[in-house]
């Protein structure tokens, strides 16, 4: 692209939400998969429509946590696939050279990296790649709390096909707090942004993105892993690209996970807000951006009218 920025889509689950779509707790986006799979290949095209370069396939509930463990041992390889064949259905469709995204999302909850169970991360992990697999372009590993989190998706890409030259993509959520001049901007198990920037050189990472927080955190976690990627540079590291989408969720406790219930949306960020804040994670270093819970097709046309791609 001209501009060297790649434009992500928005959140599909307040989307389906939004449009009417099955949605409901605990499966969350997982339902309309489920019950109404038409739903989810329309917001692809919406978002694909309104100028999306990447779409992310609709897996990112389908863990236990959300669907349940019975359903997830029946049915989680099947509807990883469906997520996948849904998403590449609506590039070509719409005759587009857009490419496909794999979510694969934090295992035991949002927002909850204290919850993280290495010894059983793997059996969750390898369907969902299984599943997606025959489908994607890009592995994402978003909405990451933590590093131990980044390192076990590595290990289950590298189990599942050691060969696989896919470009593996790291997103982590950071804590919601805007002040990092008290409070330097972290994830959310309290691991810094440079450890997150050395993780990802180490799993071997294309990318490295920050996701699923308010967009006041953000700008400041960029600078620094700017920061940081230019010293790995010096040592003779690879650069990595850098990416952001933000949600629009209302102010809330960090403590309670992402999906735990149906946040409310902040009304202050509309397409023409939420682009002051894109431009200035472009002009920091993002070459990668897009939107997270309650960014809307809206949103991303605007940020492909305007912004520089």
């Amino acid at each position: 692209m001209q501009g060297g920025v790649i434009l992500l889509d928005g959140g599909m689950g307040r989307e389906l939400m939004r449009i009417g779509a099955p949605f409901r707790q605990p499966e969350w986006s997982a339902l309309a998969l489920m019950e109404a799979p038409e739903t989810v290949e329309a917001v692809h095209q919406a978002f694909l429509q309104a100028g999306s370069e990447i779409v992310t396939t609709n897996s990112y509930a389908l863990v236990p946590f959300h669907i349940g463990e019975q359903r997830f041992r029946d049915q989680a390889q099947t509807l990883a696939h469906l997520s996948g064949r849904l998403a590449r259905q609506a590039v070509e469709r719409a005759s587009h050279t857009a490419r496909v995204a794999g979510s694969l999302p934090p295992l035991f909850g949002s927002y909850r990296p204290d919850l993280f169970n290495a010894p059983t991360a793997q059996s969750i992990l390898e369907p969902l790649i299984a599943g997606l697999s025959p489908w994607v372009d890009i592995w994402l590993g978003e909405t990451l709390g933590s590093i131990a989190e980044a390192e076990a998706i590595k290990v289950g890409l590298d189990r599942a096909d050691s060969e696989d030259q896919r470009p593996l993509w790291l997103s982590f959520t950071l804590e919601d707090i805007a002040d990092d001049r008290l409070h330097p901007p972290r994830l959310r198990s309290g691991e810094s942004i440079a450890a997150s920037v050395a993780a990802a050189h180490a799993l071997g990472a294309h990318a490295l993105l920050f996701n699923c927080s308010q967009p006041e955190v953000m700008l400041p976690a960029i600078t620094l892993a700017a920061t940081a990627i230019r010293e790995q540079a010096t040592l003779g590291q690879t650069a990595l690209k850098l990416g952001v989408y933000a949600n629009t969720f209302e102010d809330r406790s960090s403590a309670e996970g992402a999906n735990e219930s149906t946040s409310g949306l902040r009304r202050d960020l509309t397409p023409d807000s939420y682009l002051t804040f894109v431009r200035r994670w472009v002009e920091a270093g993002a070459c990668i951006v897009g939107g997270c819970c309650g960014i809307e097709p809206e949103h991303i046309r605007k940020l492909h009218e305007e912004i520089p791609l």
